[in-house]
């Protein structure tokens, strides 16, 4: 895909998100909608993954550790073709396969269940073991949040990536610098996060803006060549992206848009569209 239609794509997944949402009457729109251009280029360009043999042994894979965020990644996986878009309505509701935080049991093109957090990258970085031992050609890619950074188990599996090399893992760290309580630096900083990792044996690529495709297409073409070590691409967002009245708002962490204000995020994210449209 070129930028163009890249962000195309990622318009709908926003819709997507909010649509999801909305109907829920719950859920995580924030993070969801920081992420979104990481998912997009993550599921259209960079992962071989195939819609229709979701379970390829030589597939890539992908955990999401902030498994809250599970509206971005549901949006993006039925944006890939994974399962229907309409299924996107019965988000969290009794019945569904699409639960508030990812099930691999039920959902197609899921590697892993998620939600508690710090546990993600644990999986990941399991799955890039059993990668090497394998002697496969797959790469793990992983997406955690910034506030999720501040749990011990994440330094002890990033402790043990760093000494086993796993240079077929990537790290994505979603830095929107918000989590539920507030700010981050003000609730526990865990700055600066790109020397915590280089001080476990990661390549480190700070990406200054995780809404621009070119910026992440360079990452993770720079994270491709990386031998030894593996790679922390560090990706500074926007809470809310996408939604004026979400963006860099706390409040918005976890919480559902009402019908008035589904109505203005929509019509923001249709304008959006239509400009992409134009151009």
């Amino acid at each position: 895909m070129n930028k163009l239609e890249l962000q195309k794509t990622a318009n709908e997944i926003r819709k997507s998100i909010v649509t999801s949402v909305h109907s829920a009457k719950a859920g995580h729109p924030g993070g969801s909608l920081s992420a979104t251009e990481v998912f997009t280029y993550l599921y259209f360009e960079e992962m071989h993954v195939d819609p229709k043999n979701p379970k390829d042994p030589d597939r890539d894979r992908f955990v999401l550790s902030k498994g809250h965020t599970a509206p971005g990644l549901y949006a993006t996986l039925a944006e890939r073709g994974f399962f229907p878009k309409e299924d996107l309505m019965t988000l969290r509701q009794i019945g569904s396969h699409l639960q508030g935080h990812p099930c691999m049991q039920h959902t197609p093109g899921l590697d892993m269940s998620s939600g508690s957090l710090g546990q993600g990258i644990s999986a990941a970085v399991g799955m890039a073991l059993a990668g090497k031992i394998d002697k496969k050609d797959y790469r793990v890619y992983t997406l955690l949040g910034d506030g999720e950074i501040q749990e011990g188990q994440v330094w002890e599996a990033a402790m043990f990536a760093g000494a086993k090399k796993l240079d077929n893992l990537v790290v994505i760290v979603d830095n929107n610098g918000l989590q539920i309580d507030g700010n981050i630096a003000d609730v526990n900083s865990p700055y600066p996060i790109d020397k915590k990792f280089e001080a476990f044996n990661f390549h480190v690529i700070n990406v200054e803006d995780a809404h621009d495709f070119d910026q992440l297409r360079a990452a993770f073409d720079e994270a491709k060549g990386v031998k030894e070590v593996p790679t922390a691409i560090i990706v500074k967002s926007v809470k809310g992206k996408g939604v004026s009245f979400m963006e860099n708002n706390a409040g918005w962490h976890g919480k559902a848009p009402n019908d008035e204000e589904y109505a203005i995020a929509m019509e923001e994210l249709k304008k959006a569209g239509e400009a992409l449209c134009q151009m």
